[in-house]
């Protein structure tokens, strides 16, 4: 929430004293009615602002998308290949959006996409809980679990990477969390949280036990659930996701003010 007049004028080119005098003169209208007085709260997220028929816009405001992504399609803008992309399946109105990482041409699920690089940016390089089913060719095995719980350190990750990756090396944090949903010779299921979202992290993972991955879909990110969306679909997030992502943000823009004053 934010005072009127403090609204107008950090969002426009409006000074705070211009701002108190267009309020008073009855030039300002909030969700369609008039409001004279400045000190009135304004709600960002959901209050339209006019001045004298004008619709202050927040500079900040950012829209996210969830797009429920197939698999055979490639997260990035064009391939020389030819191979379909994630924005063969989107309207044209979301070709400027950016994705939030990536989910390689054979995994599906939760892919976030975003119109601001700064959301793009802190989303990508967080912490934040990404779930995952996993479908494995062959059983759960312990050391499996074990580096799981452990975490794990490669020298060589090259197995379960592209061939053409020039990453060698990998570290993987302690998962998160881990469920075994199915557990047998052929084939096993997993659903599993992990903090990170590193170059085919998962498949490296289990290719370093002798194991394929065999299905990969990614089901939650952080707050931002698949739940019912359909293959190839997208949906706005909700009131209370764009409220937990507000509240991370706030908390990344003070965790970068405080590290710039040391």
């Amino acid at each position: 929430m934010m005072r009127l007049n403090k609204y107008i004028a950090h969002h426009s080119s409006y000074s705070r004293r211009e701002a108190d005098k267009a309020i008073i003169d009855g030039y300002v209208r909030i969700n369609g009615e008039i409001q004279d007085n400045p000190a009135i709260q304004v709600d960002e997220k959901d209050d339209i602002v006019y001045v004298s028929g004008k619709q202050i816009t927040p500079r900040d405001k950012y829209t996210v998308i969830v797009y429920n992504k197939p698999k055979g399609e490639l997260v990035t803008k064009s391939d020389p290949r030819g191979r379909k992309t994630i924005y063969d399946g989107l309207e044209s109105k979301y070709k400027h959006f950016i994705p939030v990482g990536r989910l390689d041409y054979a995994t599906e699920g939760v892919l976030l996409l975003t119109d601001a690089s700064k959301i793009a940016t802190a989303l990508m390089n967080s912490n934040l809980e990404r779930i995952y089913k996993v479908k494995i060719k062959g059983k759960v095995t312990p050391e499996m679990e074990a580096a799981m719980m452990n975490g794990l350190e490669l020298l060589d990750a090259t197995a379960g990477g592209h061939s053409h990756s020039k990453v060698t090396s990998m570290t993987f944090a302690p998962f998160l969390g881990y469920k075994i949903q199915k557990n047998e010779h052929n084939y096993s299921i997993l659903k599993i949280a992990i903090s990170e979202g590193k170059n085919r992290e998962i498949r490296r993972f289990f290719a370093h036990f002798g194991t394929d991955v065999a299905d990969l879909k990614r089901i939650s990110f952080a707050e931002v659930e698949l739940n019912n969306l359909p293959t190839g679909k997208v949906r706005f997030l909700s009131r209370s996701e764009y409220s937990a992502l507000f509240t991370f943000m706030k908390a990344e823009e003070k965790l970068a003010r405080e590290k710039g004053k040391k």
